[in-house]
């Protein structure tokens, strides 16, 4: 008898199907937050404070326009990995890397530092998702 959990898998046996599905949704779901966070920075620049020491040196209206760009690339990733592109992984990879540096630049200047933080922790969790399980495949969802 063994004493190993049983693998949770998919019908055909491939259990990166929902861990790619999670990557993406949750990817799509920053990739709407930071077009959010762009927008409120944009339409409305009396919501975020404008201090005296900011890490980036830009006006807050150009700083929504590159969330709201930005937000924009990560929806695509997201959308990528939920259609199964083999590319998607990849770029994936490589946006969320980018975006963790985006966000640890700002976590100190930022007037919402948990915000900034629980972004960062999320694009985390989708790295770990997408490099973990890098053998086990993708199928499209």
């Amino acid at each position: 008898m063994s004493t190993t959990a049983p693998r949770h898998t998919d019908e055909t046996g491939d259990n990166a199907y929902g861990i790619s599905i999670f990557a993406g949704v949750l990817l799509a779901m920053l990739g709407g937050f930071h077009i959010l966070q762009g927008l409120s920075a944009v339409l409305k620049d009396d919501i975020f404070v404008k201090g005296a020491d900011y890490t980036y040196k830009i006006d807050l209206t150009t700083w929504g326009w590159i969330m709201m760009i930005w937000g924009v690339v990560l929806l695509l990733a997201g959308f990528g990995l939920l259609s199964g592109a083999t590319w998607a992984r990849w770029f994936a990879i490589v946006v969320a890397s980018l975006n963790v540096i985006a966000q640890l630049g700002f976590v100190g200047s930022a007037q919402y530092p948990l915000w900034a933080l629980t972004v960062l922790t999320l694009t985390i969790v989708v790295l770990y998702a997408l490099i973990v399980h890098w053998d086990d495949g993708t199928q499209p969802a």
